[in-house]
């Protein structure tokens, strides 16, 4: 019969899930604290322009098809974030944007205070946006992470007066 070691009795908070969480936080808050939000966003656009490749890629897959129309790309971009916990919802689309609100950040608590981490929404969201559909600019109007109840994230589809005054990053087809 096999029996627990002592350590092994306490109510530890550690999973899997809450460790990476936890390490995702830790890493962005020392990029954030050593080069400065403004380069720590940049470090995390580059895994989130990596992620949203392979989940692009992942997604046209499954559906078989070479190309994400505009109706795939906001269902893509709900489910996914659904997949990994979050709360995404869709407040309003048409041919120029969609307009994303969110209840429940995937990072959870882990989030707060922790801006950058919010571009790997940016990076994913742009970069299956605009590999499908050409173009991207992804503008997160309001955050969890800036202490907002919820998140508003504008993805602009077209070039318009709009989203030039818009703030946020550009995304091209690769």
């Amino acid at each position: 019969m096999e029996t627990m070691t002592p350590v092994e009795r306490y109510d530890i908070p550690l999973e899997r899930d809450l460790f990476l969480r936890t390490l995702i936080r830790e890493l962005s808050g020392t990029l954030q604290e050593v080069v400065g939000l403004e380069e720590a966003s940049g470090f995390i656009s580059v895994v989130g322009q990596r992620m949203g490749d392979q989940i692009n890629n992942e997604y046209k897959s499954a559906l078989a098809v070479d190309r994400l129309s505009r109706d795939q790309v906001s269902q893509v971009l709900v489910d996914l974030k659904r997949r990994i916990q979050g709360d995404f919802y869709i407040i309003e689309e048409d041919e120029e944007k969609i307009v994303l609100g969110n209840r429940v950040c995937p990072f959870a608590e882990k989030v707060i205070g922790r801006p950058a981490m919010c571009m790997m929404t940016s990076n994913v969201f742009g970069s299956i946006a605009a590999e499908n559909l050409g173009f991207a600019k992804v503008s997160l109007e309001q955050t969890i992470a800036a202490g907002d109840p919820g998140c508003r994230v504008v993805v602009y589809l077209k070039p318009t007066a709009e989203a030039e005054a818009a703030e946020g990053r550009e995304y091209f087809k690769g």
